[in-house]
């Protein structure tokens, strides 16, 4: 059994969306386990403190290390060979190849921050850093479920066919996928391409290839016009 751990002050907001469709059914088939650790609860103060004001001033708060490293350990106590990643901006970019990276280990722990982020020294006791994208979130929830998404549907059994995870974008050779139809065969006034409905599958291989370079190419050419700006 895979098993993944959530380091966070809110736990709820995974309930809704692991319950339903490939995730619920990972998980009531036991292929993986997903355990919540409510970081607040390792807070020693009264008031369950688990963030703070900046040294040298500046906006908004930071999360405290001493809360944070400390549902860190317990996390590695419950599962010493855990990977543990802290999602922030500064980390490497979350791409399909990590994700099966993540997949092939026995058990990963995701931290999610909130506020202005983490005091710098809890990224000492972290195995990894890890973003979404160049966009703000309001916290590390939304993307840890990503990354939970991901993973789960890579775990062998998860899905009805090994190949739809093969087959995947960026699994193959870190190209897009191509396009897909089905019925019907017209749909106002567009047609599914003749070479689908052919029969040859030699000819719709060699389709299939081409239209997921072709799509590949114009994404890497809409990315690099978007960063020159």
């Amino acid at each position: 059994m895979f098993h993944a751990q959530v380091l966070t002050l809110f736990p709820d907001f995974f309930t809704s969306a692991l319950s339903c469709s490939i995730p619920a059914r990972a998980i009531k088939s036991n292929l993986v386990e997903v355990e919540y650790l409510q970081i607040r609860d390792f807070s020693t103060d009264k008031h369950h403190t688990v963030d703070d004001a900046p040294y040298g001033g500046g906006p908004g708060m930071l999360m405290k290390p001493e809360p944070v490293v400390a549902a860190i350990r317990q996390a590695r106590t419950r599962q010493p060979d855990t990977h543990v990643v802290m999602l922030s901006p500064a980390g490497v970019p979350f791409a399909q190849a990590k994700a099966l990276e993540y997949a092939n280990m026995s058990s990963i722990t995701l931290l999610c921050g909130r506020y202005e982020g983490f005091d710098e020294r809890i990224s000492q006791y972290v195995d990894e850093q890890l973003s979404l994208g160049d966009y703000v979130l309001s916290g590390g929830e939304p993307a840890a479920l990503c990354v939970l998404d991901a993973v789960i549907r890579l775990l062998p059994g998860v899905l009805g066919s090994a190949d739809s995870a093969v087959l995947d974008s960026f699994t193959e050779e870190g190209i897009l996928d191509w396009p897909h139809y089905t019925r019907p065969e017209v749909f106002e006034g567009e047609a599914v391409p003749d070479v689908l409905l052919s029969g040859n599958h030699e000819k719709i291989n060699v389709w299939r290839k081409q239209q997921a370079i072709e799509r590949s190419r114009l994404r890497s050419s809409l990315i690099k016009k978007a960063s020159s700006f």
